[in-house]
């Protein structure tokens, strides 16, 4: 009896082990082309953020506070040391990391992640450079001005521009009016110089009663944040509530109406939140999505590996479980979408496009998955 028993424990171990070889194809279409969906690896915990390193180096991080460098190739995981201690409870812990656009000559990679602060929690804006398989110069460049005792609504991806400027998106950490409420960076996107510093340009740098690092405001929980260098234009998606997730369009000194104006209902009843859907001076959304798909993460695809897809926008939906391709034409209108791998059953969490023009994407059960031309090899 003893020896099935540890035979069954052994076996059981073995199935709980990371699997890497890809293990999972499927083959699809859109837009006639020709495309498979492949399993890369699994076994992480929340898989919240990925950036390539290079071609077969994905740098990935877990909620829980844990950093990954993954070798495609190889499957090896290597787990980097001298990462910050962070607040991971609810929404909350290790959020997004991007790599600076000048990264092969500076190093630097960014990090957004909850920090605790007198036993609440804040979104804190960070950089580092990466050594091996630990990280150096660690620093905290904004430790932001929105902590609550809520452990939901901390945003946050990071986007950088063509101008030395980077951005990122903080939620309205569950208190509504701090939305509304320039003296607190909670429910805006943040605007800074590369180095941590505010650029003296920002639409309320000289402004009394306001923060000087905001750029927009009236954000509900801006989870997917992305600079299109083709068109010159910051994306963001975000978490509505029940109903009225948003893709805005971000503009300097704009204000996205939450929580007065929302496409969304009251969580305990069948009432709209806020005034109306529309008022003057707060801006409209490009696409809203009723019901809710509670959208983590925004990308722009920019390759011509898989050429219909270029210039559309990605994102993964938590909730309603697929990924979202979004159409948008030369005046920045949505005129199609199209809802992907429903049937996989996975809460899809961050999009990564690969050096060859893939698309790498993970999932909050701890799988990376890759889609390519079909003829790839």
């Amino acid at each position: 009896m003893k020896k099935i028993v540890f035979i069954l424990y052994i076996f059981f171990q073995f199935l709980s082990l990371p699997s890497y070889a890809v293990s999972f194809v499927y083959s699809f279409q859109s837009e006639g082309m020709h495309l498979q969906l492949e399993k890369v690896a699994d076994g992480f915990g929340v898989p919240w953020a990925m950036a390539f390193l290079s071609e077969n180096k994905l740098l990935i991080t877990e909620r829980e506070g844990f950093v990954r460098i993954l070798d495609i190739n190889s499957g090896k995981q290597l787990t980097v040391t001298n990462s910050p201690k962070v607040l991971s409870e609810g929404q909350g812990g290790l959020l997004d990391v991007a790599l600076s656009p000048d990264y092969k000559k500076s190093g630097w990679i960014y990090f957004t992640y909850v920090k605790a602060i007198d036993e609440q929690g804040a979104t804190v804006l960070a950089r580092a450079q990466l050594n091996g398989v630990k990280f150096s110069h660690w620093q905290d460049l904004l430790i932001t001005q929105s902590a609550t005792d809520t452990t939901y609504h901390f945003g946050s991806r990071i986007a950088f521009d063509d101008e030395g400027h980077v951005f990122f998106g903080i939620g309205d950490r569950g208190q509504r009016p701090n939305a509304q409420n320039l003296m607190n960076h909670a429910g805006t996107i943040i605007r800074l110089n590369r180095d941590g510093s505010i650029p003296t340009d920002n639409p309320f740098f000289n402004q009394a009663n306001a923060l000087p690092e905001i750029w927009s405001y009236g954000h509900r929980n801006p989870q997917g944040l992305f600079f299109d260098h083709t068109t010159k234009l910051l994306w963001s998606i975000e978490h509505g509530p029940r109903g009225g997730d948003e893709i805005n369009l971000i503009k300097a000194g704009a204000n996205y109406g939450w929580p007065v104006i929302s496409y969304g209902k009251e969580y305990w009843g069948p009432f709209a939140v806020g005034e109306s859907t529309h008022k003057k001076g707060m801006e409209q959304p490009v696409k809203t999505y009723i019901p809710s798909i509670a959208p983590g993460s925004l990308m722009v695809y920019s390759s011509n590996t898989i050429s219909s897809w270029k210039g559309n926008l990605f994102s993964g939906a938590l909730k309603l479980q697929h990924i979202n391709r979004v159409v948008i034409n030369a005046s920045a209108k949505a005129i199609k979408e199209e809802r992907l791998f429903k049937k996989l059953g996975e809460r899809i969490r961050t999009l990564a496009e690969s050096p060859e023009g893939w698309i790498y994407f993970s999932t909050d059960s701890g799988k990376v998955y890759r889609i390519r031309p079909e003829s790839s090899h």
